[in-house]
């Protein structure tokens, strides 16, 4: 399986990406306000066309699984599922704070998005992208509390708000890389390594990886 197609509709900032032989060959930075479903496949068709790529010639689909918003993650999951069960493809379903671990340096990287409520989303994964602990959702303060003292960097997508939710703790002086908003291309490297060791899914398997409950659940429980 060497040709595979990426799509991160998460975020107000989403994007493509077309990988081959675990090389990124092309990628497109998406942007709407309003979501992705009306314009996803529009996007799409004009990035294959312009790489001269036709859907038939995906061997793998590959898709942001979460966290994020609710009916972004929907959207590109179930695009990905969608075209990977029509054309008897395999599908990859792949976590935003493991693709943005990807792009971080050190040993340990502490993954961090903006989960808005004061929160974030956070994880800590090693160099290989093996998961330490788990994912969670919590206050900054609460999450970096279970942190171990040093030797990591946080990855993030926005270096200013990372530095100043660091101002003041024990990590203000931490190493920060800043991650591109498009994380389709992470997401298809990451794809392709699961691949080479077997783990490519039917498209019936992947599911989304929200981490926190949707508002809708929220309000049904405490009714």
């Amino acid at each position: 399986m060497n040709r595979i197609l990426a799509l991160d509709t998460t975020h107000e900032y989403g994007s493509l990406a077309l990988a081959e032989g675990g090389q990124v060959v092309a990628e497109a930075l998406l942007h709407s306000n309003e979501g992705f479903s009306r314009v996803l496949f529009g996007e799409l068709r004009g990035l294959l066309e312009r790489s001269g790529w036709e859907l038939a010639d995906i061997d793998c689909f590959a898709a942001a699984a979460g966290p994020g918003s609710f009916t972004g993650v929907r959207v590109g999951l179930a695009a990905a599922k969608g075209l990977s069960e029509a054309l008897g493809k395999p599908v990859v379903a792949v976590s935003n704070l493991q693709a943005l671990a990807w792009h971080g340096q050190a040993a340990l990287r502490a993954a961090v998005m903006d989960a808005r409520r004061e929160q974030v989303y956070g994880a800590l994964y090693t160099a290989q992208l093996e998961l330490v602990g788990a994912e969670v959702v919590a206050a900054f303060a609460d999450w970096i509390a279970t942190l171990p003292e040093g030797g990591f960097e946080f990855v993030c997508q926005d270096g200013v708000w990372m530095r100043a939710l660091l101002a003041g703790t024990r990590f203000e002086q931490a190493a920060v890389v800043e991650a591109p908003r498009g994380l389709a291309g992470a997401i298809a490297r990451i794809a392709a390594a699961r691949i080479a060791s077997g783990e490519a899914q039917d498209p019936a398997e992947a599911d989304a990886n929200y981490v926190r409950r949707s508002d809708a659940e929220l309000f049904w429980r405490t009714r």
